[in-house]
Formats: C-alpha cells, sequence, structure tokens
C-alpha cells in the first residue's frame, strides 16, 4: 500500500502543481475578458487530459500492484486531496461561502473536474 499512497502524493502534487500554473492563467488572462464560466469551461478539459497522463504514468512508474489494499489506499488519498481543496479561508471566503460557490455554473463544471481526477487513477487501475 506504501507503493500507492506514493503514487497518490506525486499524483496529487503533479497535477497541483500544473493547477497552479493554468488556474493563474485562468483567473489573471482569461476570466476577466471572457467571463468566469468560460474561462473554466476551457481550463477544465486541459487540467483533466494533464491528470488523465499524470496518474498513468505514476501508476506505470512506480508499479502500483493491482491489489484492493493499494486501490483502497489511492481512494483514501483522494478522499483527503479533494478534501484539501476546500479553502480555510483562502480568497476571503468562508467554507460556506466556497460549497455554494459549486451551485454556479462555474463551481459546478470545477467539481465535475474534481471528482473525475479523483477517479482516474481507480479507472486506470481497473484498466491495468
Amino acid at each position: 500500500m506504501a507503493t500507492a499512497i506514493r503514487a497518490g502524493v506525486i499524483y496529487a502534487l503533479i497535477v497541483f502543481l500544473i493547477g497552479l500554473i493554468f488556474g493563474t492563467v485562468r483567473v489573471l488572462l482569461l476570466a476577466p475578458h471572457l467571463g468566469e464560466t468560460l474561462a473554466v469551461s476551457l481550463e477544465a478539459p486541459v487540467m483533466l487530459i494533464a491528470s488523465w497522463f499524470v496518474s498513468r504514468w505514476c501508476l506505470d512508474w512506480l508499479d502500483v500492484p493491482r491489489t484492493v489494499e493499494a486501490l483502497n489506499g489511492r481512494g483514501r488519498l483522494r478522499g483527503v486531496d479533494v478534501g484539501g481543496s476546500l479553502p480555510r479561508g483562502a480568497r476571503g471566503r468562508s467554507m460556506t461561502e466556497h460549497l455554494a460557490s459549486y451551485a454556479s455554473v462555474a463551481g459546478a463544471i470545477g467539481l465535475a473536474g474534481q471528482i473525475l481526477f479523483a477517479t482516474f487513477p481507480v479507472v486506470q487501475f481497473w484498466r491495468r
């Protein structure tokens, strides 16, 4: 299970760094000109494609064993990662305000992307 957790941590960190770059571009360059919904709609597919390939690379590179224990460890890590996306005072919003932001179209797209991000390792684990 240690290999699966290591792969999950590497996956989360790499995708976080990619998201930091794309998120900065989205917030500073795209959203002011195109609007939040269109900006998120353009960013989400790129992030999901990157997540898919990074997940596959992590599974292959670390040769994560095909066991239920490994899959369970990765699933728990995904829950921690998605839960970690909730800000603790980030951007001046409370937890309630952050959760309410998922009711917008842009927020729903972002939440759907996070859910897909979390499922990619599981899908690829089963495909191997």
